[in-house]
Protein backbone atom coordinates (compact mmCIF):
# COMPACT_ATOMS: atom_id res chain seq x y z
CA UNK A 1 0.00 0.00 0.00
CA UNK A 2 1.69 3.13 -1.09
CA UNK A 3 1.48 6.31 1.22
CA UNK A 4 -0.78 8.75 -0.62
CA UNK A 5 0.92 12.07 -1.50
CA UNK A 6 -0.71 14.59 0.66
CA UNK A 7 -1.23 12.34 3.42
CA UNK A 8 0.90 14.84 6.04
CA UNK A 9 -1.90 17.71 5.22
CA UNK A 10 -4.84 18.65 7.37
CA UNK A 11 -8.64 18.36 5.62
CA UNK A 12 -10.09 21.40 4.35
CA UNK A 13 -13.22 23.33 6.57
CA UNK A 14 -16.18 20.83 6.29
CA UNK A 15 -18.06 21.94 3.34
CA UNK A 16 -22.24 21.59 3.41
CA UNK A 17 -22.17 19.70 -0.06
CA UNK A 18 -20.28 16.72 1.52
CA UNK A 19 -21.24 13.26 2.45
CA UNK A 20 -19.15 13.03 6.03
CA UNK A 21 -18.47 9.04 6.98
CA UNK A 22 -16.99 8.85 10.23
CA UNK A 23 -15.34 5.82 12.00
CA UNK A 24 -15.38 5.93 16.02
CA UNK A 25 -13.15 4.01 17.91
CA UNK A 26 -9.98 5.84 17.09
CA UNK A 27 -11.31 9.00 14.90
CA UNK A 28 -14.06 9.97 16.92
CA UNK A 29 -13.08 8.56 20.55
CA UNK A 30 -10.48 7.59 22.19
CA UNK A 31 -9.21 3.82 22.22
CA UNK A 32 -10.15 2.19 25.00
CA UNK A 33 -8.67 -1.02 26.81
CA UNK A 34 -11.81 -2.86 26.02
CA UNK A 35 -14.88 -1.49 23.64
CA UNK A 36 -16.96 -1.18 26.70
CA UNK A 37 -14.99 0.92 28.53
CA UNK A 38 -15.40 3.78 25.72
CA UNK A 39 -17.17 6.94 26.41
CA UNK A 40 -18.18 9.77 24.60
CA UNK A 41 -17.28 13.44 25.68
CA UNK A 42 -20.89 15.02 26.38
CA UNK A 43 -20.60 17.14 23.99
CA UNK A 44 -19.88 15.13 20.81
CA UNK A 45 -23.16 13.50 20.77
CA UNK A 46 -25.12 17.27 20.30
CA UNK A 47 -22.01 17.97 17.86
CA UNK A 48 -22.78 15.19 15.49
CA UNK A 49 -26.59 15.53 15.87
CA UNK A 50 -26.33 19.84 14.93
CA UNK A 51 -23.48 18.58 12.18
CA UNK A 52 -25.43 15.74 10.40
CA UNK A 53 -28.55 18.72 10.22
CA UNK A 54 -26.26 20.87 8.46
CA UNK A 55 -25.32 18.51 6.40
CA UNK A 56 -29.00 18.04 5.34
CA UNK A 57 -28.67 14.00 7.22
CA UNK A 58 -25.81 13.50 5.52
CA UNK A 59 -23.88 12.19 7.55
CA UNK A 60 -23.34 9.12 8.86
CA UNK A 61 -21.46 7.11 11.55
CA UNK A 62 -19.33 3.68 9.99
CA UNK A 63 -18.24 1.14 12.58
CA UNK A 64 -17.19 -2.27 13.72
CA UNK A 65 -19.33 -1.58 16.07
CA UNK A 66 -22.93 -2.62 16.39
CA UNK A 67 -25.76 -0.30 16.38
CA UNK A 68 -26.94 -1.31 19.48
CA UNK A 69 -23.54 -0.07 21.25
CA UNK A 70 -23.19 3.09 18.56
CA UNK A 71 -26.52 3.81 20.31
CA UNK A 72 -25.25 3.04 23.71
CA UNK A 73 -22.60 5.24 22.84
CA UNK A 74 -24.24 8.24 21.36
CA UNK A 75 -28.10 8.12 22.54
CA UNK A 76 -28.79 11.69 21.30
CA UNK A 77 -27.81 10.44 17.62
CA UNK A 78 -31.03 8.11 16.88
CA UNK A 79 -31.74 10.27 13.58
CA UNK A 80 -28.36 9.72 12.23
CA UNK A 81 -27.55 7.45 9.72
CA UNK A 82 -25.28 4.32 11.06
CA UNK A 83 -23.45 1.48 9.39
CA UNK A 84 -22.25 -0.74 11.96
CA UNK A 85 -20.78 -4.08 12.23
CA UNK A 86 -18.69 -2.73 8.55
CA UNK A 87 -21.54 -2.20 6.96
CA UNK A 88 -23.58 -5.78 8.10
CA UNK A 89 -26.29 -3.85 9.56
CA UNK A 90 -27.61 0.15 8.71
CA UNK A 91 -30.21 2.39 9.85
CA UNK A 92 -31.33 5.81 8.05
CA UNK A 93 -34.29 7.87 8.31
CA UNK A 94 -36.36 5.84 6.20
CA UNK A 95 -35.19 2.41 6.49
CA UNK A 96 -32.99 -0.34 7.92
CA UNK A 97 -31.28 -3.58 7.43
CA UNK A 98 -30.10 -5.78 9.90
CA UNK A 99 -27.34 -8.35 10.25
CA UNK A 100 -27.36 -11.62 8.99
CA UNK A 101 -27.93 -14.41 11.52
CA UNK A 102 -24.70 -16.46 12.51
CA UNK A 103 -23.97 -19.35 11.41
CA UNK A 104 -24.27 -22.37 13.28
CA UNK A 105 -20.90 -23.45 13.91
CA UNK A 106 -20.56 -19.42 15.41
CA UNK A 107 -21.49 -20.44 18.93
CA UNK A 108 -19.15 -22.84 19.54
CA UNK A 109 -16.00 -20.63 17.54
CA UNK A 110 -17.17 -18.49 20.72
CA UNK A 111 -16.46 -20.87 23.45
CA UNK A 112 -13.82 -21.58 22.42
CA UNK A 113 -12.32 -18.20 22.03
CA UNK A 114 -13.27 -17.49 25.77
CA UNK A 115 -10.29 -20.26 26.58
CA UNK A 116 -8.13 -17.68 25.20
CA UNK A 117 -8.80 -15.72 27.94
CA UNK A 118 -7.39 -18.22 30.85
CA UNK A 119 -3.83 -17.48 29.16
CA UNK A 120 -4.08 -13.87 28.57
CA UNK A 121 -6.66 -12.56 30.45
CA UNK A 122 -6.41 -8.68 29.93
CA UNK A 123 -7.40 -9.43 26.13
CA UNK A 124 -10.93 -9.39 25.59
CA UNK A 125 -13.37 -11.31 23.28
CA UNK A 126 -17.02 -9.44 21.92
CA UNK A 127 -19.27 -10.87 20.09
CA UNK A 128 -21.87 -9.03 17.54
CA UNK A 129 -24.02 -9.96 15.21
CA UNK A 130 -22.27 -12.89 13.11
CA UNK A 131 -18.59 -11.16 13.91
CA UNK A 132 -16.29 -12.23 16.29
CA UNK A 133 -13.70 -9.24 17.38
CA UNK A 134 -10.17 -10.24 19.36
CA UNK A 135 -9.09 -7.21 21.19
CA UNK A 136 -5.50 -7.43 22.58
CA UNK A 137 -4.38 -3.75 23.31
CA UNK A 138 -4.49 -4.35 26.87
CA UNK A 139 -2.70 -7.64 26.62
CA UNK A 140 -0.28 -7.32 22.92
CA UNK A 141 1.36 -10.77 23.92
CA UNK A 142 -1.82 -12.12 23.09
CA UNK A 143 -1.42 -11.30 19.18
CA UNK A 144 0.06 -14.59 18.24
CA UNK A 145 -2.35 -16.46 19.66
CA UNK A 146 -5.56 -14.76 18.81
CA UNK A 147 -3.77 -14.59 14.89
CA UNK A 148 -3.64 -18.10 14.85
CA UNK A 149 -7.00 -18.69 16.10
CA UNK A 150 -8.76 -16.51 13.38
CA UNK A 151 -6.73 -17.94 10.73
CA UNK A 152 -7.32 -21.56 11.74
CA UNK A 153 -11.42 -20.15 12.57
CA UNK A 154 -11.83 -19.40 9.08
CA UNK A 155 -10.48 -21.89 7.80
CA UNK A 156 -13.44 -23.86 8.94
CA UNK A 157 -16.55 -21.46 8.34
CA UNK A 158 -17.11 -21.18 5.10
CA UNK A 159 -18.14 -17.60 3.79
CA UNK A 160 -15.98 -15.96 6.68
CA UNK A 161 -13.00 -14.09 6.38
CA UNK A 162 -10.19 -12.52 8.91
CA UNK A 163 -9.93 -8.67 8.84
CA UNK A 164 -6.70 -8.40 10.84
CA UNK A 165 -7.18 -4.43 12.53
CA UNK A 166 -3.97 -2.24 14.61
CA UNK A 167 -4.87 -4.37 18.00
CA UNK A 168 -7.16 -6.57 17.18
CA UNK A 169 -7.81 -9.24 14.68
CA UNK A 170 -11.67 -9.74 13.49
CA UNK A 171 -13.75 -12.78 12.10
CA UNK A 172 -16.85 -11.60 10.07
CA UNK A 173 -18.97 -12.72 7.08
CA UNK A 174 -17.12 -11.64 3.93
CA UNK A 175 -18.93 -9.64 1.18
CA UNK A 176 -18.87 -6.87 3.19
CA UNK A 177 -16.64 -4.22 4.34
CA UNK A 178 -16.61 0.12 5.07
CA UNK A 179 -15.64 0.64 1.59
CA UNK A 180 -18.69 -1.55 0.26
CA UNK A 181 -20.69 0.82 3.39
CA UNK A 182 -19.57 3.83 2.25
CA UNK A 183 -20.64 3.21 -1.56
CA UNK A 184 -24.31 1.62 -0.73
CA UNK A 185 -24.84 5.21 1.29
CA UNK A 186 -23.73 7.00 -1.47
CA UNK A 187 -26.23 5.18 -3.94
CA UNK A 188 -28.70 6.43 -1.45
CA UNK A 189 -30.29 9.69 -0.76
CA UNK A 190 -29.25 12.38 0.98
CA UNK A 191 -25.82 11.17 0.27
CA UNK A 192 -26.11 10.80 -3.77
CA UNK A 193 -24.62 13.73 -5.39
CA UNK A 194 -22.38 14.87 -2.67
CA UNK A 195 -18.77 14.47 -2.55
CA UNK A 196 -17.68 11.89 0.08
CA UNK A 197 -15.40 12.25 2.89
CA UNK A 198 -14.36 9.74 5.20
CA UNK A 199 -11.99 9.78 7.90
CA UNK A 200 -10.58 6.89 10.17
CA UNK A 201 -7.49 5.45 12.02
CA UNK A 202 -7.26 1.74 11.53
CA UNK A 203 -6.21 -0.61 8.50
CA UNK A 204 -9.91 -2.02 8.04
CA UNK A 205 -10.65 1.80 7.04
CA UNK A 206 -8.18 1.96 3.99
CA UNK A 207 -11.33 0.11 1.87
CA UNK A 208 -12.79 3.18 2.81
CA UNK A 209 -10.34 5.71 2.07
CA UNK A 210 -10.03 3.22 -1.47
CA UNK A 211 -13.82 4.02 -2.28
CA UNK A 212 -13.65 7.85 -1.75
CA UNK A 213 -10.70 8.77 -3.48
CA UNK A 214 -11.57 7.17 -6.88
CA UNK A 215 -15.18 9.08 -6.27
CA UNK A 216 -12.47 12.09 -6.38
CA UNK A 217 -13.44 12.36 -2.46
CA UNK A 218 -11.63 13.31 0.27
CA UNK A 219 -9.52 10.79 2.66
CA UNK A 220 -8.43 11.43 6.09
CA UNK A 221 -6.15 9.31 8.57
CA UNK A 222 -6.48 9.57 12.02
CA UNK A 223 -3.26 9.00 13.65
CA UNK A 224 1.03 7.89 13.00
CA UNK A 225 0.61 5.07 10.54
CA UNK A 226 2.74 6.46 7.14
CA UNK A 227 0.86 3.14 4.93
CA UNK A 228 -2.18 4.25 3.73
CA UNK A 229 -4.25 5.57 1.21
CA UNK A 230 -5.52 8.30 2.60
CA UNK A 231 -4.74 11.77 1.51
CA UNK A 232 -4.95 14.12 4.85
CA UNK A 233 -4.09 13.23 8.77
CA UNK A 234 -5.24 14.14 11.61
CA UNK A 235 -3.44 13.94 14.63
CA UNK A 236 -6.02 12.23 16.81
CA UNK A 237 -9.21 12.40 18.11
CA UNK A 238 -9.11 15.78 20.13
CA UNK A 239 -8.18 17.20 16.73
CA UNK A 240 -11.32 14.96 14.56
CA UNK A 241 -13.88 16.32 17.43
CA UNK A 242 -12.21 20.01 16.64
CA UNK A 243 -12.04 19.92 13.07
CA UNK A 244 -16.20 18.90 12.83
CA UNK A 245 -16.67 22.00 14.23
CA UNK A 246 -15.19 23.98 11.27
CA UNK A 247 -18.40 23.55 8.80
CA UNK A 248 -18.21 26.44 6.22
CA UNK A 249 -21.36 28.99 6.00
CA UNK A 250 -21.16 29.07 2.02
CA UNK A 251 -20.24 26.33 -0.12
Amino acid sequence: MANAPNSSLTPPQISPSWALFLDVDGCLLEHAPSPELSRAPPELGPRLRELSQRLDGALALVSGRSLAALDRLFPECAQICMAGLHGLEWRDRSSAQASPPACAEFEGLLAQAQELLRTYPSARIEAAGPCLNLHWRADPEAAPAMTDFADAAVARLSGYRAHPGAHGIEIRPAGMDKGQAIAALMARPPFAGRRPVFAGDDPADECGFAEVNARDGISVLVGERSDTLAHYRLTDPPQVRQWLGTIKEID
